[in-house]
Parts: C-alpha cells; structure tokens; sequence
C-alpha cells in the first residue's frame, strides 16, 4: 500500500484540513521522513503554503482538534501565518501541543515554505537570473512579440506569485510566465 492510499484512507478522501474532496495530494509535513504519519492529505487551497485566504482556513477552528500529530503541525503553521487576524490568534491560543508536536511545528524552514519560481524544466530560478524564453510570447500593452530565443537577463522574482517572473526584452520592463522560459 502506498503512503497516499494510507492517506486517503485514514482521511476518507477528504481534505485533512477543509474536508474537500478536491484535488487532493499528499504532502509531506517538513522535516519529514516521508511516512504516512509525518504525511497528511490536503486540497489544492490548502497545500499552497503562501495562501493566506483567512475565509478559507476557518476551517482550522475544526481539524486543529484531530488526534493526527502532522495534521495540528500543519494548522499550528498555518494559525501562524495567519495570526495577524484576532480569529487565527484566538485558535492559537487554544490550540495545546504535545511538546513533540510543538518542536516539530517549529521546525521548520520558512525559506523552504516560500515560493518557488521554477522553469520550464523544473530548475529553480533566482532574482539576478538570466533565462531564455522558449516561445514567441504578445507583449501585451507594448506592441510587439518577445521571440523565442531571446535572453532575459537579470530577471527579478513576484514575491506574490510563483508563477510570474519580471525582466527588460527589448528595452520594456514585462511580467513573464515561468513556464515560457529556461534557466540559462
């Protein structure tokens, strides 16, 4: 049996976190060895650990209080982020954890948990980068179409989406998708 059919079974294909049955995934709560109990089962919405939708994650006020040690991890990180909101603070301040569990919610890498801005093939990309875009691409608002082949150097990184890249082609400052260019 693998370790998403153990999920999906002590999860009853459902979200761990909102009880979506969605576009589940296995994630591995981090540092993890990979195991079904250091892995939980979540949605889509709730594995995008730079979400920060708070109506979305009211649900926490209800999956915080399951017996599974990855799963009060993950609403712990999650209550965290969002703690500025006094509803996410208040369930932090009821949530109890083992002292186990504790050290291991704290345990983690918050640069790890960033976004990642990868290329077409999957190579992670860095503010200073240079790449090279791999389809003809309308440049909207400016009138003219980035080729292919052509370099884009020094890109700079959307802190607010994985998926978006920023750099000059041919004198104008333009947003990129990353899946239209590779790392040089």
């Amino acid at each position: 049996m693998t370790v998403l059919d153990a999920l999906e079974i002590r999860a009853e294909n459902k979200c761990e976190l909102c009880t979506s049955d969605d576009n589940l995934n296995n994630f591995e709560v981090s540092p993890s060895d990979g195991t079904v109990d250091q892995s939980i089962l979540l949605c889509d919405t709730c594995c995008d650990p730079q979400n920060t939708a708070d109506d979305h994650f009211q649900c926490l006020s209800d999956s915080m209080w399951t017996p599974v040690p990855a799963v009060q991890v993950v609403a712990w990180r999650h209550l965290n982020r969002l703690s500025n909101h006094t509803w996410a603070q208040d369930l932090l301040d009821m949530l109890y954890l083992e002292d186990d569990v504790l050290a291991w919610a704290q345990d983690y890498d918050e640069e790890e948990e960033a976004l990642k801005h990868l290329d077409s093939n999957g190579a992670t990309l860095s503010a200073g980068d240079n790449v090279v875009l791999i389809k003809d691409l309308n440049v909207k608002g400016a009138g003219f179409t980035a080729k292919r082949g052509t370099a884009v150097r020094n890109i700079s990184l959307d802190t607010n989406n994985e998926k978006h890249i920023e750099g000059r082609v041919e004198g104008q400052h333009i947003v990129i998708l990353t899946e239209f260019v590779k790392k040089k």
